[in-house]
């Protein structure tokens, strides 16, 4: 009998390029049975601190809340080199600005909100689900957003303006990528699994 591994991820582009091979059958399961469970990452990382899933994506944030049950694996991991989680709104504003507004943020363990909140520790968010935050701040729901996945891709077509790109504000800062999210396997199972 196959050993059933749920795989939570997220549904945007780079994990569904992750784990394409599993989840289309093009890779040997050798004796496992898959599931993908598809997800937002603020509630896959919530997921995780329960030890929910086998296998899940988290954020890098979140990893220190959850390596007591699991192991971070050496692959599939999401690095912004140059680039990362965005801040965008509808008008231009200055660091100033930004400090008055209430941010919609994907999640308190998101990497995104981490980066945030290093930039500006005082700074007020609200969690919002990611796909929600660019339309809440286009129709003026939210003062500003800070933006994931295929966001920081269209924005602009969505009329949103940047304010600033994390990503290159932490590389700038620091010389180095910044770690954004990983796949972990929960401790509790058998070494041949991992």
């Amino acid at each position: 009998m196959n050993q059933k591994i749920r795989i939570a991820h997220s549904p945007d582009s780079d994990d569904a390029f992750m784990f394409y091979g599993l989840a289309e059958g093009k890779i040997d399961p050798e004796g496992f049975e898959f599931e993908h469970i598809l997800s937002d990452i603020q509630t896959l990382n919530q997921k995780a601190r329960d030890g929910i899933y086998e296998v899940s994506a988290i954020s890098i944030h979140a990893y220190p809340y959850v390596c007591d049950k699991y192991i971070l694996l050496n692959s599939g991991a999401s690095m912004g080199d140059g680039y990362g989680p965005m801040i965008v709104a509808q008008d231009d504003m200055t660091h100033e600005d930004l400090l008055k507004r209430t941010v919609a943020v994907p999640g308190e363990l998101t990497t995104a909100f981490l980066a945030l909140k290093i930039l500006a520790p005082e700074i007020k968010t609200e969690v919002v689900p990611f796909d929600k935050i660019m339309p809440g701040v286009k129709e003026g729901k939210y003062e500003a957003g800070l933006i994931i996945h295929e966001g920081q891709l269209t924005y602009e077509q969505e009329g949103l303006k940047l304010f600033l790109d994390l990503g290159k504000w932490w590389q700038d800062k620091t010389g180095l990528p910044l770690p954004l999210g990983g796949n972990v396997i929960r401790r509790d199972l058998e070494e041949k699994t991992y």
